[in-house]
């Protein structure tokens, strides 16, 4: 188990049922894909790993230096591979007003949908792990986000595009294309639906936030390169809560920009690089929950960050490692009705879900 500052003491407890097995993978460095032979700059290593659903893990984390409070953990699953409920460098996951869980298996080109104990349901497309770029086919998807009506709109990453399916799989549409003009993108990674379903995309390579209305017509976009705030390097993530505030994944400056429904920037989480708490290294991923606190992936330092809707620094968990409660590369992250944290965990090729 890493420590994070003398002061921030992290203790696991693991009770681990006999018939679970795991291999220690190797502490990755920071990027924004796993490994991958059609990603340029992806430096990760993939680990074969199998899980049951047995195991059980109490983990005790800080709390402001002063205090603190249990991180549950509930149960883990994914194995590396291509078959029904296997995974192979998981990125993007969202959950369903049902407690249904939807991950953008994302070098295995398709999605999958599981129940919120992690028991195979569906996947798509069937074509799936060959990308492709035809209705329903995806290159690489990212991000995965779920609307008010089951809808679900999927990042596809390598060919540039928003796909939207219904709640069984089924394609709805699509819109995007490369560039950088209005409604085009540039390596979209990101998306978040708000309470009117209107779409936000992370959109990577231009350095911006776009929106789109629920059938994908173009509404706005704000960021532009740079390190001033309302500005981005390479945003990745992005979160809405329920009043319309905005969460952007910053990469490149470490950091979590927050803005108003009107797009206003509010204050920034990070931005002063480390292992601290509150700091982060090179985080991808964020989400909110029902009561506004701000979940964040900091991927670099293989942990979960929690933050109040004022930015104030709350818990974190997490360390290097491939047991109950460890991470090697996290990058998605999804809070469900009932709080539970679910955490898309890249480079182990699983999901695992928690109960703050």
């Amino acid at each position: 188990m890493k420590k994070f500052l003398a002061a921030v003491v992290i203790l696991v407890v693991i009770s681990i049922m006999a018939s679970c097995q795991r291999n220690s993978p190797t502490t990755p460095a920071a990027t924004n894909t796993p490994n991958s032979t059609n990603t340029p700059n992806a430096t990760q290593t993939m680990i074969a790993l199998s899980f049951t659903h047995t195991s059980t893990a109490t983990i005790t984390a800080t709390v402001n230096e002063t205090a603190t409070m249990t991180v549950i953990f509930v149960t883990a699953w994914g194995s590396a591979g291509s078959g029904n409920g296997q995974l192979d460098g998981p990125l993007g996951i969202a959950v369903n007003s049902s407690g249904n869980v939807y991950v953008a298996d994302t070098l295995n080109n398709r999605v999958q949908e599981f129940s919120s104990t992690g028991t195979y349901i569906t996947q798509w497309p069937n074509s799936a792990p060959t990308p492709g770029s035809s209705n329903g086919q995806f290159y690489e998807p990212q991000g995965i986000a779920v609307d008010s009506n089951g809808n679900v709109c999927v990042s596809d990453y390598g060919n540039n595009r928003i796909e939207e399916f219904d709640n069984k799989g089924t394609y709805i549409t699509q819109w995007g294309g490369v560039g950088s003009g209005n409604g085009q993108m540039g390596s979209p990674v990101g998306v978040a639906i708000d309470s009117n379903e209107n779409v936000y995309e992370a959109d990577s390579g231009n350095n911006r936030i776009q929106v789109f209305s629920s059938i994908g017509a173009y509404i706005t976009q704000w960021g532009s390169w740079g390190t001033q705030p309302g500005q981005f390097g390479q945003p990745l993530g992005v979160a809405v809560d329920s009043n319309g505030n905005v969460y952007v994944v910053d990469y490149d400056s470490q950091r979590i920009q927050k803005f108003n429904s009107a797009k206003t920037y509010i204050m920034q989480l990070g931005f002063i690089p480390g292992s601290g708490n509150g700091q982060f290294n090179y985080p991808e991923g964020v989400a909110v929950d029902s009561s506004g606190n701000v979940y964040a992936a900091d991927t670099g330092n293989n942990r979960i960050q929690e933050f109040s809707s004022n930015g104030t620094y709350i818990t974190q968990w997490g360390s290097a490692g491939s047991g109950n409660g460890q991470f090697n590369f996290p990058v998605g992250i999804a809070v469900d009705s009932n709080g539970n944290v679910y955490v898309a965990d890249a480079n182990n090729n699983r999901i695992e879900k928690f109960h703050p």
